[in-house]
């Protein structure tokens, strides 16, 4: 008589039939499923737990990301930066893949120098021409800044403009004789995006150039030596409160009123243009960009790395 097998590979137990050897292999198996499914429970939760703590974190860095309050505001940013770091680590339980999350943040800004920057063509020499300015929809607070300016007795000289690889810059030229200071307001406009910012700036008899702006992004040129840049907050757009920090800017620097140039107004233009002429010379010196052999200039492979530093710089300072 062939033996009767059980489990696969076993011959039934001796005083037991077939029936009973199936009844306990079908037990076996359901005692084994019971102790999988608490198992699968529980990843099952430590899978949504992480995904609440991913998606609070984030509910908690747009709240704070909405308030006026600048530290508050860069609370937001360092818990956004937080929920990235969460968001790798449940993902690869890697430490060190997390602080990559954060740190990817701030190599964004290589796709945009890599395939929009470095394709740029900028003339060397660039020149205003004189052109009416955009209306108050495309020039944000213009006509209270200009109130701020005829308040402090800042004259209107000209309205210009030029052009730089697809970006417009408008100006409208102030200049005050007792401040012996000039003062513009300059609109940015590029792709439907625009910005205005206000700029004073006083010339020593030394050919040294000392300017106050709330230009809202770091300079995307080097500064020469002789320029002395003060850069205020870009909400600060009241002009009383821009002079004033102005006047406080030359008084640390140590600059006697009487050692400022007189500024002529018939000039004004041309001061703008010979001043960024001495800047692009400076850059090129420092070999920040180079020639394209057509009159134009682009940015070299350093000066890419000097755009980015300038870019995780404004990332920081406007979280």
């Amino acid at each position: 008589m062939p033996v009767l097998m059980g489990r696969a590979g076993h011959s039934a137990s001796p005083g037991t039939t077939w029936g009973e050897e199936i009844i306990k292999l079908i037990a076996g198996r359901d005692i084994k499923q019971r102790r999988r499914v608490p198992q699968a429970e529980g990843l099952e939760k430590g899978m949504v737990k992480h995904v609440l703590i991913v998606i609070g974190l984030g509910v908690l860095a747009v709240a704070f990301r909405s308030c006026r309050n600048k530290p508050a505001r860069k609370l937001g940013a360092a818990i956004f930066l937080a929920a990235s770091f969460f968001l790798i680590f449940f993902l690869t339980k890697c430490v060190w893949c997390g602080l990559l999350g954060i740190a990817a943040w701030f190599f964004l800004p290589w796709i945009e120098l890599l395939t929009r920057v470095r394709k740029m063509r900028l003339p060397v020499e660039n020149r205003l021409t004189h052109r009416e300015p955009p209306g108050e929809e495309f020039f944000p607070n213009a006509s209270k800044a200009i109130d701020g300016m005829t308040d402090e007795h800042f004259d209107h000289v000209e309205d210009a403009a030029w052009k730089w690889s697809g970006m417009e810059q408008y100006f409208r030229i102030f200049w005050n004789p007792e401040e012996r200071a000039s003062a513009t307001l300059c609109l940015c406009e590029q792709e439907r995006v625009a910005f205005a910012f206000i700029t004073i700036s006083s010339k020593t008899v030394d050919g040294r150039v000392y300017r106050t702006t709330n230009f809202p992004f770091s300079p995307t040129l080097a500064i020469p030596p002789a320029f002395h840049w003060n850069h205020v907050p870009c909400e600060r757009n009241c002009f009383h409160e821009i002079l004033r920090d102005h006047r406080a800017f030359l008084a640390r620097k140590g600059v006697d009123p009487d050692e400022l140039l007189m500024p002529d107004p018939e000039h004004l233009t041309e001061e703008i243009e010979t001043e960024m002429k001495a800047q692009i010379d400076y850059n090129l010196q420092n070999k920040l960009i180079e020639r394209d052999g057509e009159g134009n200039f682009r940015y070299s492979v350093r000066g890419l790395l000097f755009l980015w530093k300038q870019f995780a710089k404004d990332m920081i300072r406007l979280c």
